[in-house]
């Protein structure tokens, strides 16, 4: 048996999807930018694209920009709010700890520029951030707030609707980084008040290498690529047509099939948090119930998350231990430590996360293996012989 549950690093991508981009590749293969008509035929699947994007939304297809991922849309999201706040003296941005790289490495770099950047700490163990943490700390010279909308190690999902409903009143932009909520919750940028939004294909089942932003009409988006006029001037390059056609019909799909999957989804999620975590001397990071459908996070004290996935591996199961973007540093995950997990602690943990094509059985053989595997690592571990023997306190 092969058990995939890495789909919070990338999904594969669908029929659906697969189907909508063949004929891409093979027959309406023009650039969309051309006046001939298979360019003008593959302007025509540009601009169905991105009206399916803007109606799952509830936005107008016109405050749809397509990108590389959700990195480049975070990019730019911050970037044109920084822009846009500077040229009113506005040069405070809120954000939490726990955000995706792809908007802290950014937000560092504005920093180096003269802004000011508050990070909101998310409270132990549950990875929650309150709205009154966001009023507490925005300001007059406030430009931005950029919260994600759910975890992309822990699965917490944060509220949006609250946080986007304060910013409005307070005039202040708000941005959230959609990847890993994209196709599996229901978004609606109006009633949510969001100005600007990030997702990625490759998260609910399209293909890798396409993004899209979503920026409220009237906001100004500042350049981060330069070159020809494609998406109305704000993102030179011509268009991955194959990867946008794609994109649209996973999201179309995702969103269509929500309900079911998410009742597939979270009874598997649960199962694997409540069997797992009889482990002893684990602990479940994240929110219980405020949590992706698909998304399971826990620690294991006195083990090396690197050597429980490869074991994992060899057992036929495909996992990861924070994620999937820094899987290859031997740092502990920033989202573990954010949330009060010791480096000790956070050092051993594993992300499980499931797709609607798990099954029952995959999720038995998982809590079959890791008893096994975590016993295995814990007797060849000299930190689990000091914890067992009383020379260094169990911490978790």
């Amino acid at each position: 048996m092969y058990v995939y549950a890495d789909n919070a690093a990338t999904t594969a991508v669908s029929k659906t999807a697969l189907d909508a981009m063949l004929p891409m590749l093979t027959d309406c293969y023009g650039n969309p930018s051309s006046l001939h008509t298979i360019g003008q035929k593959a302007a025509e699947k540009l601009s169905a694209a991105r009206e399916t994007f803007a109606r799952y939304l509830n936005a107008q297809p016109s405050e749809i920009t397509f990108t590389s991922g959700g990195s480049e849309a975070d990019n730019q999201a911050i970037v044109t709010a920084a822009v846009l706040g500077a040229r009113k003296g506005k040069k405070h941005i809120i954000s939490t700890a726990f955000e995706h790289h792809a908007v802290l490495h950014t937000l560092k770099k504005l920093e180096k520029e003269g802004y000011e950047v508050t990070l909101l700490q998310p409270e132990k163990d549950t990875g929650r951030i309150t709205v009154q943490q966001v009023k507490e700390a925005l300001r007059p010279d406030t430009c931005l707030v950029t919260v994600m909308f759910a975890n992309n190690e822990i699965g917490t999902v944060l509220p949006i609707p609250e946080i986007g409903k304060l910013c409005r009143e307070a005039g202040v932009l708000f941005h959230t980084d959609a990847v890993q909520a994209a196709g599996h919750l229901p978004i609606d940028v109006q009633a949510m008040d969001i100005d600007m939004l990030s997702l990625s294909a490759h998260k609910f089942h399209g293909p890798k290498g396409v993004g899209v932003l979503y920026a409220r009409r009237g906001i100004f988006l500042t350049n981060i690529i330069e070159g020809g006029a494609q998406e109305r001037g704000k993102r030179a390059g011509t268009e991955n047509m194959p990867g946008i056609v794609g994109a649209a019909a996973a999201f179309q799909d995702a969103c269509d099939h929500m309900e079911a999957n998410a009742a597939h989804l979270i009874p598997l999620r649960d199962k694997l948090l409540r069997e797992l975590s009889k482990i002893p001397h684990s602990v479940v990071n994240g929110d219980l119930t405020q949590r992706l459908p698909g998304n399971v996070n826990l620690c294991f004290e006195g083990i090396e998350g690197e050597s429980m996935l490869l074991l994992l591996d060899e057992k036929g199961i495909a996992a990861s231990s924070g994620s999937a973007c820094t899987s290859g540093s031997l740092d502990p995950s920033h989202v573990l430590l954010a949330i009060g997990r010791p480096h000790e602690v956070a050092h051993g943990s594993l992300r499980l996360s499931l797709s609607e094509y798990n099954t029952q059985e995959e999720i038995d053989y998982i809590i079959s293996v890791m008893p096994g595997i975590v016993e295995y690592l814990r007797n060849m571990s000299p930190v689990w012989d000091e914890l067992e023997h009383g020379q260094r306190k169990h911490l978790i």
